[in-house]
């Protein structure tokens, strides 16, 4: 027992010498001494590099060994992962190569290498050596791997030579840091699978686009439709044949290729067709037939006229098919488009109506260019064919308004930007042969101008151009008015039939509901449904149950005096009932019965409108009388409103001041009523002459005379419009501070004596009826042939009312452009006057003002700090830039925009820089001023599309100016 607790104790003590061993150590690092007694127990003359490492003990320098390596892996056991990776690190570059290729051979056994990424070992262009062997197919399998297989497989060395070979080429030179333009290209071009024709040559690569006759334009575009027609078919045969033919147990791997049961590799799907697609070009240009589209032409004759059948049964090892046989397939039917407007009245309603199966564009056309409004809907159609294209945009007789400043007429469409727009858009629209139609939603059939327009919209696109004839007037209703060509009736193809009624019929109150609606949605919503159901029952009283109380007390009144006249000379039994079927024969001969409607669009149903209906057989003195009598009815309406404020308004406001009891001064009574007073007498006798022509009506009854004759009387209108503004204000300042005229306005504005129209609606009828007069005149000038008699009294009227609108429409705008200057005024605080002559606001755009923390590196490594939100106000001179800010009201979604002027800049002393998008930065542009650089970015793509293209068109007009 003794022994064992002596060597118990023996051992305790040599273990915590030890420790003393380890500890001192750690405390003095690589300077450790040992003491005295472990000293002594080696001799120094022993040792080597160290007084205290044996040598020639072995047992003690195993030991010694022992105890170091416990002690270092006890420090890599607490070291963090870094510091081991170091210590590796340092520790590898301390060893030999014997000692190296040893560790090499430990991890081989711990982590046997069994597979390996060349891409990974090999260099770069060794390995797109390798992959340029494969082919499209197995290179777009490969690059699904990873993504650094996918970065060598975009590489454009692989794909460049692919493409070359087969003919196709970049329209552009890739910048030095693009990829994958090339396998881009290739992709775009396999898709279409088709050599570019002469117009598509120009679109793509820039080149003049001869112009072709019309017989060999119409051959070119029917040969092509016959080779796609060819390479549709074998698409839908190759598709069918490898589903019979496949096997069961086909190669599932990504890099190889699908056995196809046959001992020769087939020919790929991609260079078959484009194999068929040449011969096919080469047969047609030399053998090939053409012939004109018909309806009943047989399939297999086509393919067996092009060859393609013999060809593609060379290629293929489907040989046992019947490629005569007719494949059936899936008919899916394309979708319509349609662009919509913001400047039309009530736009919401009618983006409400679209049909399911059109994609529909809204766009705002304040600010818009022709690029910004292609690239969004390009966005849109994404790559798919539509089968029609419909505009629903402001336009008239003779011209459309795409966007704000362009109007699209006859001498327009053939400039560059405008021909290159209607191509592109229409590009995406199947030919005509295969019912592609372009449906412009203005009265372009209406008039000689518009006819050409619609004809060189016509050959410019290669689509039939449809538009309403435009004999209706009020508000849209040409629109439900009947439309040129033929086939289905173009609004029920994009809109809803009920919605579209409403619509036209309405757009005018629709759009004065919607600017209420949009700025006071709350309180004046319950207000305005009470006025607009109040206004529809006033239109159906005035038009469906309207008394002209004159002249129907006059027929009644002589029909009354011939009954009793007649039961004088009769002497009946019952003079009673021989009076009354006396009135009814007198009623039925004269007619007082069939009153005419005021528009055409309401006498008959509205399926009745369609081309289809027989007024598409009318002849041009029919359709020169329906215009006639359109004129008529519309001037008895127009008069009739005139004497509504003659006799509701002015004639009691008269009396009130001739019996001294006076509602307004006379000064004002004259201000507000001389104007339209005048222009109700000038045409109180045009009403009068056209209905003396209108009761001797026949097919060489002329009325340009009378219409040169009213044109001549011009000068009331243009008093009315000189002084409109200073009507309306007049207006406002007797009720705002006359109490009684207050009173009288609210007794009989919105009756149905005025139409339930107040008096500032009232005063509106002038402008519009210039309008209309347009319009019928060109539609008459349309149906009237040349060597008629009225021929060219039409012409001139036509011309002396063309200027006349053009001064309107001067006018209107002038208005309009001071009163955007002066609600941007308002908007911005501590803002200069704004207000000068000859200065409009093109567009307004909120941006964020950015700021590059590091401008001496690359750009596309730049990294931009967001430091505060700007508005741009872009004027036509100068480009105004303010400090926006944002404040949200407690309880409340409201959100409240306040604008604090910033600076403002000379556009022909700004600078304009795109940014490039990288992944730090997007739609950003830099704006730089002589003293100032601002850099900006939108939220959107689109809305720097559209700012950066006004902003450029507005900076060049400003240097050619000045």
């Amino acid at each position: 027992m003794t022994s064992v607790l002596e060597f118990s104790t023996h051992q305790k003590s040599k273990t915590r010498g030890n420790m003393d061993i380890i500890n001192q150590w750690q405390m003095n690092g690589s300077e450790y001494k040992q003491s005295q007694s472990d000293a002594s127990r080696f001799d120094g003359t022993e040792t080597r590099f160290s007084a205290w490492t044996p040598v020639t003990n072995k047992a003690c320098n195993q030991q010694l060994f022992q105890e170091r390596t416990t002690l270092i892996l006890h420090w890599f056991d607490l070291w963090t992962d870094r510091q081991r990776k170091e210590f590796i690190c340092q520790l590898l570059k301390r060893c030999s190569k014997t000692q190296l290729k040893f560790t090499w051979d430990c991890l081989a056994e711990s982590v046997p290498v069994t597979r390996m990424d060349f891409t990974a070992v090999l260099p770069r262009f060794l390995s797109l050596y390798i992959m340029s062997f494969l082919s499209p197919r197995d290179i777009c399998s490969a690059a699904q791997v990873c993504w650094h297989w996918r970065f060598l497989a975009e590489q454009d060395c692989l794909w460049s030579p692919k493409c070359i070979r087969l003919g196709w080429f970049l329209p552009y030179t890739p910048s030095d840091h693009e990829y994958g333009a090339w396998r881009q290209h290739y992709l775009a071009c396999t898709a279409s699978l088709d050599i570019l024709t002469p117009r598509e040559a120009a679109g793509v690569y820039g080149t003049l686009n001869e112009s072709l006759t019309a017989p060999e334009e119409q051959q070119d575009q029917w040969r092509e439709h016959k080779i796609r027609q060819t390479i549709r078919q074998k698409v839908a045969e190759h598709k069918k044949a490898a589903l019979k033919t496949r096997r069961a147990w086909l190669n599932t791997s990504k890099l190889g290729t699908s056995f196809t049961g046959t001992i020769h590799k087939p020919l790929s799907l991609t260079a078959a067709l484009v194999q068929i697609g040449d011969k096919c070009r080469l047969e047609s240009l030399s053998s090939v037939e053409i012939r004109e589209p018909r309806l009943n032409l047989s399939m297999s004759n086509t393919f067996e006229s092009t060859g393609a059948t013999s060809l593609l049964r060379t290629m293929s090892p489907y040989s046992s098919l019947q490629f005569n046989q007719p494949v059936k397939s899936s008919y899916s039917p394309l979708p319509h488009f349609l662009l919509v407007s913001s400047k039309l009245p009530g736009y919401e309603l009618i983006l409400a109506a679209v049909q399911v199966s059109v994609m529909v564009l809204p766009y705002d056309s304040q600010g818009m260019t022709l690029e910004a409004l292609l690239s969004s809907a390009e966005k849109v159609i994404q790559g798919r064919m539509v089968q029609s294209l419909g505009i629903l945009v402001t336009g008239s007789t003779g011209e459309i308004t795409l966007t704000d400043g362009l109007s699209i007429n006859e001498k327009t469409v053939l400039k560059p930007c405008v021909r290159e727009f209607w191509e592109n858009l229409c590009g995406w629209v199947v030919p005509a042969s295969e019912g592609g139609s372009l449906s412009i939603f203005a009265p372009l059939a209406a008039s000689v101008a518009g006819m050409d327009l619609m004809r060189k919209l016509s050959i410019l696109t290669g689509l039939n151009v449809r538009a309403p004839t435009g004999i209706c007037t009020g508000s849209y209703q040409h629109i439900l008015n009947e439309w040129s060509g033929s086939g289905e009736f173009p609004p029920l193809v994009y809109l809803h039939e009920t919605l579209l009624l409403s619509w036209c019929r309405q757009a005018e109150w629709i759009e004065e509901v919607c600017k209420h609606l949009r700025k006071q949605l709350g309180p004046q919503l319950h207000f305005m449904c009470q006025e607009i159901r109040g206004r529809i029952l006033g239109l159906f009283l005035w038009d469906h149950i309207k008394m002209p109380v004159i002249s129907l007390k006059s027929e009644v009144m002589q029909c009354l005096v011939h009954g009793l006249v007649a039961l004088m000379n009769e002497s009946p039994d019952d003079p009673l009932d021989f009076l009354g079927h006396f009135l009814m024969k007198s009623s039925v001969s004269s007619g007082l019965k069939n009153i005419d409607p005021l528009f055409l669009t309401e006498s008959a149903s509205f399926n009745s409108l369609n081309s289809e209906s027989p007024k598409g057989l009318l002849s041009d003195a029919d359709r020169r009388s329906a215009v006639c009598k359109e004129l008529f009815n519309s001037e008895k309406t127009y008069v009739r409103q005139l004497q509504a404020v003659a006799t509701v308004y002015y004639t009691p406001l008269r009396a009130a001041l001739d019996s001294n009891r006076a509602i307004i001064s006379s000064v004002s009574l004259i201000t507000i009523f001389c104007p339209l007073l005048d222009i109700l007498e000038t045409n109180s006798v045009f009403l009068k002459e056209l209905t003396e022509r209108w009761e001797e009506w026949g097919p060489l009854q002329c009325v340009g005379d009378v219409c040169v004759k009213f044109c001549t009387k011009l000068r009331v209108y243009t008093n009315f419009f000189n002084n409109y503004p200073t009507i309306l204000r007049t207006i406002d300042k007797c009720r705002e501070m006359l109490p009684v005229f207050r009173s009288f306005l609210k007794r009989h504005d919105r009756t149905v004596a005025t139409r339930m129209l107040s008096l500032q609606e009232l005063f509106l009828t002038p402008s519009a009826r210039v309008e209309e007069y347009v319009t019928l005149l060109q539609a008459l000038m349309l149906h009237t042939p040349s060597e008629h008699p009225d021929y060219t009294k039409l012409s001139s009227a036509l011309n002396s009312l063309l200027t006349y609108r053009g001064f309107i429409h001067k006018l209107k705008k002038s208005l309009d452009q001071d009163l955007r200057i002066m609600e941007a005024q308002s908007t911005i605080q501590s803002c200069p006057n704004l207000l000068e002559e000859s200065r409009y606001l093109i567009t307004t755009q909120d941006v964020a003002l950015l700021s590059c923390l590091n401008g001496n590196i690359a750009a596309s490594l730049r990294m931009y700090e967001h430091v505060s939100d700007l508005g741009l106000f872009l004027f036509n001179d100068a480009l105004v830039l303010t400090e926006r800010s944002v404040s949200n009201m407690p309880f409340s979604l409201a959100v409240n925009t306040s604008h604090t002027f910033l600076a403002s800049v000379a556009l022909h002393c700004l600078k304009l820089t795109e940014i490039t998008d990288t992944k730090y930065v997007q739609n950003a542009f830099q704006l730089e001023s002589p003293k100032r650089l601002w850099i900006c970015a939108t939220d959107r793509e689109e809305d720097k599309i559209r700012l950066l293209s006004a902003l450029r068109s507005a900076i060049n007009t400003a240097i050619t100016r000045n």
